[in-house]
């Protein structure tokens, strides 16, 4: 084998290069920047919590209007509940329910004493025994049937009825308006809204 062919296909090698061991090749002087286009600026973060701040501030009062008026839905039911229950007494023994109550004229309240009679089997006044009404929980306490906690600020305020005591088909006084109706039974409680003026009521 010709010597200068030997050296002319060494020459071909690619050449070697040794680094000291622990010695690791230097980051980029100056590395790529993340790409921005997913951020968010200051400004565009401020005008989002605006917008949701605004947001909050019109749902706020829609929710509030919301829920006083389902509590006034159910105090009307309630109030309805007790017509029915009055008028199923009446039907009954032929009196109305208003022995011991609390009132005056044809107007009374749907006290203690009243609750006993149109929802136990044991009160003396109901000798028949008949459930005349139930009335969920959060609606009584030691007074009688009451608006619930929350309705009203500060206090429950008693369910009030009125009655045509003298079948005249007409019951008056009825309600904070003071009106009259062509009915035999009215019950009401205050307006949430307007508790000393204006009625929740069964004409309503």
């Amino acid at each position: 084998m010709n010597p200068t062919s030997k050296i002319q296909n060494t020459s071909r090698l690619p050449l070697c290069t040794f680094r000291p061991l622990g010695l690791q090749p230097s980051p980029h002087p100056n590395p790529p920047r993340a790409s921005r286009g997913s951020a968010f600026t200051l400004v565009e973060l401020l005008v989002v919590i605006s917008i949701i701040g605004l947001l909050a501030g019109l749902a706020v009062p829609a929710i509030n209007g919301a829920l006083k008026s389902a509590k006034k839905s159910e105090v009307a039911a309630v109030a309805q509940s007790i017509r029915t229950a009055v008028l199923a007494w009446n039907s009954e023994y032929g009196t109305w329910p208003t022995n011991g109550l609390t009132g005056s004229g044809n107007s009374f309240t749907a006290d203690a004493n009243f609750l006993g009679m149109m929802t136990t089997t044991t009160n003396t006044n109901n000798p028949r025994g008949i459930i005349f009404l139930e009335v969920p929980t959060k609606f009584t306490n030691s007074s009688g049937i009451v608006t619930p906690t929350g309705y009203l600020k500060g206090s429950n305020a008693p369910f009030r009825f009125a009655v045509d005591a003298a079948g005249t088909g007409v019951v008056s006084n009825v309600g904070f308006e003071n009106t009259n109706l062509r009915t035999a039974v009215a019950v009401w409680a205050p307006d949430s809204a307007n508790p000393t003026t204006k009625s929740v009521g069964t004409w309503k």
